[in-house]
């Protein structure tokens, strides 16, 4: 009965050291003009996409001829497509679109990247070689050749978006986690489990990946606004989801073709995407400061 007692008490501090790291690093986020303003763009995309089909006043296929290129309204408030198509709506609906691709993608591609970056780094050097040697062909891909070549084989798709940004994104991850593998390895507290015959599954699992989640989700988080933009250059290019999605790069698509008539879906689809760039990687600049403190003390010298 102590021995549960105490483990409670364990598990308790544990939850509340953890509590407290979590808001002294919000805090640091919130401490720099540039973080609060990261922040503020990042909570209100992700309530958008999250509340998009109870904010959108109009269905984003709702076709209305006698309406097509009309200007802001107060029936319109950010005007309306080619094809009467109310622009507002589309940009909510965009917005739910755009995160679901980039956490979709980001999250296949670090559940890939995670166990073959650690295999690569703490496995056999025949191993790490062929692996390094998969890492590089990936990146060496011309990334919209690559989506041609997906696009030919599965045709456009929010899959096949999500197809080309995890084959995009899982080799720099992967050679993140090696690179961090490959130090930690070394140290003394993994050569204490070796010496006492833990298994590799232990090692890799306990020791070393709680140590390399830290520094990537840094990076995925930084990625986010990168993802973001070739979502919408794919779906801009013909190559991503399909025109009757509301999408940001199709908004753009579609303004372009009228961009003589009126520049205003054009401006509609680029501000979107100019925001979440600046929202995703002020907030993710802002989390590496705050959770690599080596960075943070060399900005402050």
């Amino acid at each position: 009965m102590s021995e549960a007692v105490s483990n409670m008490h364990v598990a308790s501090g544990f939850n509340q050291r953890r509590s407290l790291r979590i808001a002294r690093t919000l805090r640091q986020i919130h401490s720099t003009p540039l973080g609060a303003i990261g922040v503020v763009l990042v909570t209100l995309i992700v309530l958008v996409a999250a509340l998009a089909p109870w904010i959108a006043p109009y269905s984003p296929t709702a076709i209305s001829v006698t309406e097509r290129l009309a200007g802001p309204s107060a029936a319109h408030w950010l005007g309306t497509d080619q094809l009467g198509r109310d622009l507002f709506t589309r940009v909510i609906l965009g917005t739910r679109t755009a995160m679901t691709v980039a956490l979709v993608s980001l999250t296949a591609a670090l559940a890939a990247a995670i166990p073959l970056g650690l295999i690569a780094g703490y496995g056999p050097r025949w191993l790490d070689g062929l692996l390094v040697l998969v890492f590089d062909s990936l990146s060496s891909l011309p990334m919209i050749m690559f989506g041609l070549a997906i696009v030919v084989l599965l045709g456009p798709g929010v899959s096949t978006v999500i197809l080309v940004i995890v084959a995009y994104s899982v080799p720099s991850y992967a050679r993140l986690v090696r690179a961090q593998t490959l130090s930690l390895k070394a140290r003394d507290f993994i050569r204490a489990e070796q010496v006492m015959n833990a298994s590799s599954l232990r090692i890799l699992f306990v020791h070393l990946l709680p140590n390399v989640v830290g520094p990537l989700l840094i990076l995925a988080c930084l990625d986010l606004s990168t993802v973001i933009t070739l979502e919408a250059g794919l779906s801009f290019l013909g190559l991503g989801v399909k025109p009757q999605v509301p999408s940001w790069g199709n908004i753009l698509s579609d303004g372009f073709s009228v961009i003589r008539n009126t520049p205003v879906p054009v401006l509609v689809g680029s501000i979107p995407i100019v925001l979440a760039t600046i929202g995703f990687t002020f907030f993710g600049e802002a989390l590496r400061d705050a959770l690599d403190p080596k960075l943070a003390t060399e900005k402050s010298a």
